[in-house]
């Protein structure tokens, strides 16, 4: 009876190892997997895995593109059943960008159905579809079949696969590649297949040519969409030397003549990965929220080739001007970038365009001596095969006579006449119709013109001159398929700088129309056209219990400044303010205001000028205009106030005002220098006068040289005059002193 040997105990197979050691072991194969596996390109071929087993997959289903076409569903099925374990929605979706002739420069795949569009429509289902090779794949497969590279089994051990394809196209850099991976990425832009075949060319004529000097021929990206790269040559040269850089990659538009000054915009190209309908959408964006005064309407008038209509806002726009605008506010211009981290015999590095073209020259080298020595041995194994058959021609009568009358006639005939046994094998198994004499001049001829190649193959095995001269040859060859004057080769990105066009701002480009804006005490505010009379405040009507807050006179283009108690800051446009009629909107729908919270004053800005800001506990300081600008609708935060305190004055200052005068709710005036206040983008600020109790009623800035004015009040407008000051003047933070018979009694200066 069989002894049965006891299962070891669960606790036995438990390894004692440290967690973050464990963890690390196995977050490093996981991250060396991503790089190697999925997300980088191999320099040789310039494919991922997926990819390379979807070819290999439609190779092996003889899907040559003179072949008829075959279910997608059907390739995707050999691809995830022998090679690649994965999802079949992603190896779809893989095998989709291999046919879009708007995502590879170059396409692998020749895809019948909808294969999906530059609107960013997903293709359809892969029961629908149906694909087969292009031509340029096949070139990248070349010699697959001759013992050109290393194949491995698959995951299940029971099937090959390339480790890499042979092929001369030089798929890396013609179609690019972008993945990302454990701590690293790629991205490679397409380009045109015939001048990476110039540099290269080359390159393999003089091994130590610089790699600037590659630029003559590389003139910059290529990408399948076309479009136009506006980089300067010096950083497209800068980013090859590195193998790190971008491009800025613009849209191709021209000017279309409409007759009596009229124009509009014709866009033909968009950058290469912009989705069509999301651009579009920023586009009508612009025009319905008039982020862009100068542009009119757009249309999309595109079929199958972009069209894509801009109209002006009038014929008096300049159209460049409009473009950059428009470069610079949406995906008509775009940046792509260059990292040309790629997988080197498995190891990953970024590398520069002279070291990928040199090292992509070295594995066709390799191949070029594995395929030379695949079809040498061929030969000489037929060679071994017509010198017994030009033996037994030579002797025709021993052989058939040792084959009708020996037992062994193999043995027979290698004993006599020193044959191999595949020599042997051979003759036993020709035919009778072999024997004529045309058939042995015939094996002569093929013996001689063999001998001949194999000498040859023999010299280009040893000799690096015959394999580049061989390199060159096959490399001009496939130029010719792939020349500029083929419709797949033409050069479809142009190279040129950009256009010195000056830029205008948002208000420069709007139409500048007189405003009166109407905030009204509860925080209701209007914008009315033209200039009203500020002082007939009874034409202006207010909600029940409501009344008359702030008034002043701005334009369209001015940016309006919103000032709250707790000492933030806001901006709104003038133009996007609500209309006359009716009692207008609330600011708070506007802006951020928070609960409680007071607005303080509101004023059109003003570039280049500066302001007095303080609060209620007399603390203050300059600040200048550029500083209370806000992009936000939450403001932003100028003066800090302390305590319970809260933001009481904000006052502009004229250039020429050199003095502060402040006075407070205990009836105190101080007057000072402006010197003496520090200029803060933000903060409390300083003591601007000392007080006992109370606080800040009022400041202001003046000339000394012309005297403190303050209104008189009533309904004459009548002001008054100080000249000499000097019993207020004192050090700022100073109490002040009462100030003059007749100041006005709430404290106000005007």
């Amino acid at each position: 009876m069989a002894k049965i040997t006891a299962e070891p105990p669960e606790t036995d197979r438990i390894l004692d190892t440290p967690f973050d050691t464990a963890l690390g072991d196995r977050y490093l194969v996981y991250a060396l997997s991503t790089i190697t596996a999925r997300s980088l390109p191999d320099l040789r071929d310039g494919l991922k895995p997926v990819h390379r087993r979807l070819l290999w997959a439609m190779r092996l289903l003889k899907l040559d593109p003179s072949q008829g076409y075959k279910k997608c569903a059907r390739v995707v099925g050999d691809v995830i059943g022998k090679y690649h374990p994965h999802g079949d929605q992603s190896v779809y979706d893989a095998l989709v960008r291999l046919a879009q002739d708007f995502a590879l420069r170059y396409p692998l795949v020749d895809g019948q159905g909808n294969f999906g569009n530059i609107d960013g429509d997903n293709a359809a289902a892969m029961r629908y579809t149906e694909a087969r090779l292009t031509a340029a794949a096949s070139e990248l497969m070349d010699g697959l079949d001759e013992a050109s590279v290393a194949f491995r089994t698959t995951y299940n051990g029971e099937e090959e696969e390339p480790e890499v394809f042979p092929g001369l196209f030089p798929n890396l850099l013609a179609n690019g590649s972008s993945g990302i991976a454990v701590g690293m990425a790629t991205s490679i832009p397409p380009h045109n297949a015939a001048e990476i075949l110039d540099a290269a060319l080359a390159l393999l004529a003089d091994p130590d040519l610089p790699g600037a000097a590659l630029m003559q021929w590389v003139k910059g990206p290529d990408f399948p969409t076309g479009g136009v790269c506006v980089e300067p040559a010096a950083s497209i040269a800068e980013s090859y030397a590195t193998g790190r850089g971008s491009f800025r990659l613009r849209a191709r538009w021209r000017k279309e003549d409409l007759g009596q000054g009229t124009w509009r915009i014709i866009i033909e190209e968009i950058p290469y990965q912009v989705v069509k309908g999301k651009l579009i959408e920023a586009l009508a964006e612009l025009v319905t929220e008039k982020k862009l005064p100068i542009l009119g309407d757009i249309d999309d008038e595109s079929d199958a080739r972009i069209r894509i209509i801009i109209e002006p806002r009038s014929r008096n726009v300049d159209p460049d001007v409009l473009m950059e605008s428009l470069f610079k506010l949406t995906d008509l211009e775009v940046r792509a970038s260059l990292n040309m981290n790629v997988l080197d015999h498995g190891r990953p590095g970024v590398l520069s365009l002279k070291q990928v073209i040199a090292k992509w020259l070295v594995h066709q080298r390799e191949v070029l001596i594995a395929r030379s020595q695949y079809r040498l041995d061929k030969i000489d194994a037929r060679l071994d095969i017509l010198g017994g058959l030009l033996i037994a021609y030579l002797n025709l009568d021993e052989v058939i006579r040792i084959i009708r009358e020996e037992d062994d006639a193999k043995a027979s005939l290698i004993a006599t006449f020193e044959l191999t046994a595949t020599q042997a094998e051979a003759i036993l198994n020709m035919r009778l119709r072999s024997l004529r004499k045309l058939e042995e001049m015939e094996i002569t001829k093929e013996n001689k013109a063999l001998t001949a190649e194999s000498r040859g193959l023999r010299a280009l095995i040893a000799s690096p001159a015959q394999q580049t001269e061989r390199l060159a040859r096959d490399l001009a060859a496939l130029r010719q398929l792939y020349g500029p004057d083929t419709v797949l080769g033409q050069r479809r990105t142009t190279i040129t700088t950009a256009p010195n066009v000056k830029l205008l701002s948002i208000e420069d480009m709007m139409d500048k129309e007189p405003l009166t804006i109407i905030t009204s005490a509860k925080g209701w505010v209007r914008a009315l056209k033209g200039h009203a009379d500020l002082a007939a405040g009874d034409a202006v009507k207010f909600k029940e219990g409501d009344g008359p807050g702030f008034a002043f006179h701005a334009h369209t283009t001015d940016k309006i400044i919103v000032a709250a108690s707790d000492g933030r800051f806001y901006t709104l446009g003038a133009d996007k303010l609500p209309g006359g009629r009716g009692f207008g909107e609330p600011l708070r729908l506007m802006i951020d205001l928070g609960e409680g919270v007071e607005i303080i004053t509101m004023m059109a800005w003003r570039p280049e000028t500066k302001l007095l800001v303080a609060a209620s506990d007399g603390r203050g300081f300059i600040v200048e205009s550029a500083d209370i600008l806000a992009e936000t609708r939450k403001g932003r935060q100028v003066l800090n106030p302390k305590d319970k305190a809260k933001l009481a004055i904000v006052r502009v200052l004229a250039p020429d005002e050199d003095m502060i005068a402040v006075i407070g709710e205990n009836r105190k005036l101080l007057v000072f220098g402006c010197d003496e206040l520090p200029v803060m983008g933000r903060g409390q600020g300083v003591a601007l006068q000392k007080y006992k109790d109370g606080g800040l009623s009022d400041a202001r800035g003046f000339v000394m040289a012309e005297g403190l004015s303050w209104a008189m009040g009533g309904t004459t407008a009548r002001t008054r005059t100080e000249s000499d000051l000097s019993f207020w003047k004192g050090a700022r933070g100073s109490a002040g002193r009462l100030p003059p018979t007749g100041f006005p009694r709430d404290n106000r200066f005007g």
